[in-house]
């Protein structure tokens, strides 16, 4: 969907967002005014070294993580002026969220976990919506087996499905090729690639790997909770050399 049909060009955009931690001896900033928007279609990847405010950046995007200044939107909507009821169904209807872990429930089915979101925000997807979704990871043959019969890449690909079900505005992935072999990793990659650029959805990805990032149009560098330039139309030999320099200084 374009930019003009939505109102706004950005599926998340954050606007001088600050975080700080004060539960230790000492306050650690997790973001320092950072604004950054992420636009439709559009793929990208944020990565820095340990601590450099990765993780609070996907959390507040979500609204997972309380901030302390500015404004987070997603799909136009600030998040800072909704209700928590506001908040978990803007979660559930224009967020989709892939993990490392899969997060799929053992009991229940492809489809059953597929069929989760929808149902939890007291709507019950038709079979063929379901079937759909497993199918646009290459699945709907699957979907009557348990996570425990698939392998870590058709559970990451479950995982997608589940994301897209409710057909979000944004997908958040925390490195989703993290727990997968190199095979299975690039499949993730190559879906993930897809729904930028055939669904028009932004897709966000926190990852360590230099491989994964040249997977995205654009690659977003953090250090000590700030912003540390970017690379556009990013190559793993590139990435790599940023992220080693960018180590260096951190030490």
């Amino acid at each position: 969907m374009t930019a003009t049909a939505r109102g706004t060009e950005f599926a998340v955009e954050l606007r001088s967002v600050s975080k700080t931690y004060r539960s230790g001896p000492e306050p650690v900033v997790g973001l320092d005014g950072v604004s950054l928007g992420f636009p439709f279609g559009t793929f990208t990847a944020v990565m820095g070294p340990s601590g450099s405010g990765k993780s609070t950046l996907l959390r507040a995007a979500a609204g997972l993580e309380g901030i302390d200044g500015g404004q987070v939107l997603v799909d136009g909507t600030e998040l800072g002026g909704l209700k928590d009821k506001e908040l978990t169904l803007l979660r559930r209807e224009r967020i989709g969220f892939v993990f490392q872990s899969f997060n799929l429930l053992p009991s229940l089915t492809a489809a059953q976990n597929v069929a989760l979101p929808p149902k939890l925000a007291g709507r019950r997807p038709g079979k063929a919506e379901v079937l759909a979704a497993l199918g646009s990871v290459g699945l709907a043959e699957r979907a009557g087996h348990r996570p425990g019969e698939l392998s870590g890449g058709q559970q990451q690909r479950v995982a997608i499905a589940r994301a897209l079900i409710s057909r979000p505005a944004v997908v958040l992935a925390d490195e989703p090729t993290g727990a997968l072999d190199t095979k299975s990793g690039r499949e993730v990659l190559a879906l993930l690639r897809g729904l930028a650029d055939d669904a028009g959805r932004a897709v966000v990805m926190v990852t360590h790997d230099p491989v994964a990032a040249s997977y995205a149009d654009r690659v977003v560098f953090l250090t000590d909770g700030r912003l540390a330039g970017s690379l556009e139309e990013p190559t793993a030999d590139r990435v790599a050399a940023r992220m080693t320099s960018l180590e260096a200084l951190a030490c």
